[in-house]
């Protein structure tokens, strides 16, 4: 095990904002590459979104994943725990899910459609024909194209994009080739698939952005060919069982941890950080890495006189993704659905712009539901449920909300539980809740995050690669963000990768050589041979 350098009383190399995953796979990676490592973290425990979260019942505790409830790509993360001496499988029982998920693809004045999808390719070929028999084979066409496409995206999603110039690679030119940015993700699937609730199957995977396919990139063809090439995993105990192996591995690595320490301000000497102010107290380090909500933590740590184009004015006008309004059910007795299932509006186009243009709650909401307790008995107490509902929403963005969550949480929560017992068939659903909890867009925005936009800034053309918060904030020295809100984005795997940047950028600096980059290190992109038990469930 690589162990870090003492801590010297002017404070550590590094601190570190915030312990979600981006901060823990930072943290870790830095420790392991020599520097000293201090977090800073305002909850009392790891995770940040990826947080658990404990209910009491009269039957006994139910937990649940605050935030993301699947974890995909796990080469990224193996790569980052193989540079720390360790190995995923080592740390967290993962397990395969055979369906991925369920869809129920609304249609208009007709019963939904209901998909089970499958990395058996050839088998979901089958499920695809008896729909529209052209798109059956339209999907293996689909999948070997962004197979291609992701082999030529991976070095431009590795790389720091810190403006025009880096895109000019001989690399990121050729994956520039394989992009129409003129058109959008569920234009693009027009050119593969004629049934409407196909296309739908295969891009509402935007929503892991927080965005409509209708207006998301094309590019991003590549979330949902991820899920059938690596599928998607569980992990025993919940994604938090990752931020808590995660936890574990940096400690041993010698990162000290600060729980219930909410960073005020970071502190510069002129442009220079040189700290961090926690409890009005300062914390002195040579760098510090941001590891909250972008633009939230700009405003909240940064002057506005050091931020250049990052003006209050300028973080306010951009664009942001949805919310989500989210309800956590401790139920007894056991729950007839799949690990996942995903209920699309049946006036979908409808539902999507209620979220993005109108600020308004739709009739109909898409909704989707986790059931881990069925496969992974330790979510709930024996005989009962851990139910987690998420139906995306405005955000609070003034002029795009029209929302009051102070009197429309009640109704939109009575028209949740009522889609529960008709849409996804649970019978008597409000008898069987022990334990119960609600968060809205309001709550996401108190918890610091920009306009309570869970998946931070939109990926528009505009407000990608470089156009992001920089992995080294530009004109400032000392000053990093890792996370969502940098390139390549949101979501679990990329913000893992947006860690491995950030990492390599900052060992440069203190003239460390990266863990990451030992010779024992293998970095394809494409470990198509990793492995672990499925599931069916």
């Amino acid at each position: 095990m690589i162990s870090s350098q003492f801590h010297s009383h002017h404070g550590s190399d590094v601190a570190i904002v915030g312990a979600g995953p981006g901060g823990l796979a930072a943290a870790l990676l830095l420790a392991a590459s020599g520097a000293s490592v201090d977090v800073y973290e305002a909850q009392p425990v790891v995770g940040g979104r990826s947080r658990r979260l404990t209910l009491e019942g009269d039957q006994g505790q139910y937990h649940f994943d605050l935030g993301p409830t699947f974890f995909m790509m796990p080469y990224v993360l193996d790569e980052i725990l193989a540079a720390a001496g360790s190995k995923l499988s080592d740390r967290v029982e993962l397990q395969r899910l055979d369906p991925m998920y369920r869809l129920l693809l609304g249609r208009p004045d007709q019963e939904p459609i209901t998909l089970d999808t499958t990395q058996d390719l050839h088998l979901m070929e089958q499920r695809l024909c008896a729909i529209e028999p052209h798109d059956g084979p339209a999907f293996l066409k689909f999948i070997s194209d962004n197979r291609s496409k992701l082999e030529a995206m991976t070095p431009l999603l590795r790389s720091p994009i810190r403006s025009v110039l880096d895109l000019c690679t001989v690399d990121n030119m050729r994956a520039g080739t394989r992009l129409r940015p003129w058109q959008s993700l569920y234009d693009h699937l027009r050119g593969y698939f004629k049934n409407p609730q196909i296309r739908l199957a295969l891009s509402f995977q935007s929503k892991y952005l927080g965005m409509s396919p209708f207006e998301c990139p094309e590019l991003f063809s590549i979330l949902p060919f991820i899920e059938y090439e690596y599928g998607i995993w569980h992990p025993r105990g919940g994604c938090n069982a990752i931020m808590n192996a995660m936890r574990d591995i940096a400690e041993e690595l010698g990162v000290k941890f600060h729980f219930n320490s909410p960073v005020d301000a970071i502190e510069f000497q002129g442009r220079q950080a040189v700290g961090v102010r926690v409890h009005g107290s300062l914390h002195r380090h040579k760098h510090v890495v941001i590891n909250a909500d972008a633009a939230a933590a700009m405003k909240r740590m940064i002057p506005a006189s050091l931020r250049g184009a990052w003006s209050d004015e300028s973080i306010d006008r951009k664009k942001y993704s949805c919310s989500t309004f989210m309800m956590y059910l401790g139920l007894d007795g056991e729950v007839d659905l799949p690990h996942h299932t995903i209920y699309a509006s049946r006036n979908y186009e409808q539902n999507l712009r209620d979220i993005s243009n109108n600020g308004v709650l739709s009739e109909d909401p898409s909704m989707y539901v986790c059931n881990p307790s069925r496969l992974d008995a330790s979510m709930a107490p024996r005989g009962g449920s851990a139910l987690y509902i998420l139906v995306p929403t405005p955000n609070t963005q003034p002029g795009v909300n029209h929302v009051d969550w102070n009197t429309s949480s009640a109704s939109l929560r009575q028209r949740t539980l009522e889609q529960l017992e008709t849409t996804f068939g649970l019978s008597d659903i409000r008898g069987r809740i022990r334990a119960e909890k609600n968060i809205t867009p309001n709550d996401w925005a108190a918890e610091g995050i920009q306009y309570g936009a869970t998946f931070n800034l939109a990926h528009t053309l505009g407000q990608m690669l470089h156009k992001r918060a920089q992995h080294k904030m530009r004109g400032l020295e000392g000053t990093w963000f890792v996370g969502g809100g940098t390139h390549p984005g949101s979501g679990l795997p990329v913000i893992f990768l947006s860690s491995q940047i950030t990492a390599r950028l900052l060992c440069a600096e203190l003239g460390l050589s990266c863990a990451l980059d030992a010779p024992r290190i293998r970095q394809s992109g494409m470990l198509r041979s990793w492995t672990s038990p499925t599931v069916n469930i």
